[in-house]
């Protein structure tokens, strides 16, 4: 049973928004130096090395490694961590990270019509606005680049940055029907998974990781860290306390920091349908999750 949320909630709720937002911007100063499957491996490997210690200060509890469970380890522990932050890392290398933060508030937009399909979550008219709205701002955001797929990098890149939100949606919807588990433990079982699959693919294709400038030794570790590791515990912490519908207030933050850092600190140039594109985002995603937003309005309005 939650509770209104408190002061410390909404702290929490913003610095959530405030780490998830400049992950982008650390993925870029990271990708000065290292290479897009390096920096997707530092993150899943760090992670999970500091959810795993995590894991047993808190003493939580390992799952019975049932058939079923493994199964959706496995996929959700793909989908979830090597798929979206090797899509991004790549992707970022060629669109700015402002770009690649707006993009991620396409994925609760995404959730929408899959569990529509693959669960007893349907969808009604608000939600189907909302979702047409949000995609509409997505198809802005993405602009005419997409046409000149073949004459550049930047169209795919902007590509792989919405496959990796949807690949996010598609590990949500997963997870929803994933057996009982800690949810500590299944963000450290799903980095380990990430961490497995990345490690391999980056001594193939980018070699044994070197040491470069402090600037992204520093960026690289940040990563693993902190919008991994930290913003996982942060993110149980809220919903435990203050519930999964307070915990949706996020999405509006981590596009419009992405910008902010992006603009003031790597100094990216943000035109006119960036801005066009997060406006029908955020009022697509306002629309969709009405109901949710007038619950978490009368329970803060509760004596």
């Amino acid at each position: 049973m939650t509770t209104q949320p408190s002061l410390s909630n909404w702290l929490s709720i913003l610095a959530l928004g405030l780490i998830w937002g400049g992950t982008f911007m650390v993925v870029a100063i990271a990708l000065e130096g290292y290479g897009p499957l390096t920096v997707a491996c530092a993150r899943t490997s760090l992670g999970a090395v500091a959810l795993l210690g995590l894991m047993r200060v808190m003493r939580r509890p390992l799952p019975v490694f049932t058939r079923t469970m493994v199964k959706y380890l496995l996929v959700i522990g793909l989908l979830n961590t090597a798929v979206p932050f090797a899509l991004l890392s790549w992707g970022q290398q060629y669109v700015p990270s402002a770009f690649a933060g707006i993009s991620m508030a396409v994925l609760p937009l995404f959730v929408l019509p899959l569990a529509h399909v693959f669960t007893d979550e349907k969808m009604n008219l608000r939600n189907g606005l909302g979702v047409t709205l949000g995609f509409i701002g997505a198809l802005v955001l993405i602009g005419p680049g997409v046409l000149r797929i073949g004459t550049g990098m930047e169209p795919l890149g902007q590509i792989a940055c919405i496959l990796a939100a949807l690949s996010y949606a598609i590990s949500a919807i997963m997870t929803q029907r994933c057996p009982p588990i800690d949810p500590i433990t299944m963000a450290a079982l799903f980095l380990v998974v990430g961490a497995c699959a990345l490690i391999p693919a980056m001594l193939i294709f980018e070699g044994v990781p070197q040491a470069t400038d402090h600037r992204t030794v520093i960026a690289i570790v940040l990563l693993g860290f902190v919008p991994t590791a930290l913003a996982a515990l942060i993110r149980v912490l809220i919903i435990r306390s203050a519930g999964a519908i307070f915990m949706t207030l996020v999405n509006y933050q981590v596009p419009v920091w992405s910008m902010i850092f992006g603009a003031v600190i790597l100094s990216e140039d943000l035109p006119l349908r960036f801005f066009t594109a997060l406006a029908l985002i955020l009022s697509g995603l306002l629309i969709s999750q009405w109901n949710a937003f007038r619950k978490l309005l009368r329970s803060n309005a509760s004596p």
